[in-house]
């Protein structure tokens, strides 16, 4: 197992409010790798959709929290980790379904989609009751690197 440069942990109440923090912390996380806007766009998505998931559908009832897990890796490579404690996924096929919600009509049912096709590498582990984590990848090609 390949062990990070740097790491840092941050947790907040799933509240709307805190997913533009979450999204504007694994931004500045990531900017140490000098990586393009539309790099950096694409990973702040990711990251919006993955906490937004957290605070909709893990506490229907109830305040709970959300912790991010941001490591960097020698490759250039940034994996942010997404955890709840919630209700869970009690069918993760089906939820990685587009179109597919249990948030009622005002919820697209992409979110699990648009994660995979802004990073390198999504990967989802949840148990009901128990909660859910989204762990997700993406190599940063810093624009020196383009450059040559």
């Amino acid at each position: 197992m390949r062990k990070p440069v740097d790491r840092t942990a941050l947790e907040f109440l799933a509240r709307s409010a805190n997913e533009g923090f979450a999204r504007a912390t694994a931004a500045c996380f990531a900017a140490r790798l000098d990586p393009t806007l539309d790099e950096l766009n694409d990973l702040k998505t990711a990251v919006s959709e993955a906490v937004t998931n957290a605070i909709v559908h893990a506490y229907p009832e109830q305040l709970g929290k959300v912790r991010m897990t941001m490591k960097l890796f020698e490759d250039d490579t940034v994996e942010i980790s997404i955890k709840d404690w919630g209700i869970g996924i009690a069918d993760l096929e089906k939820a990685r379904e587009p179109l597919y919600t249990t948030g009622g009509e005002e919820r697209a049912g992409m979110g699990f989609t648009i994660m995979e096709s802004f990073t390198d590498r999504m990967k989802v582990r949840s148990a009901p009751g128990r909660g859910t984590t989204v762990t997700l990848s993406k190599r940063m090609r810093s624009r020196r690197e383009i450059g040559r």
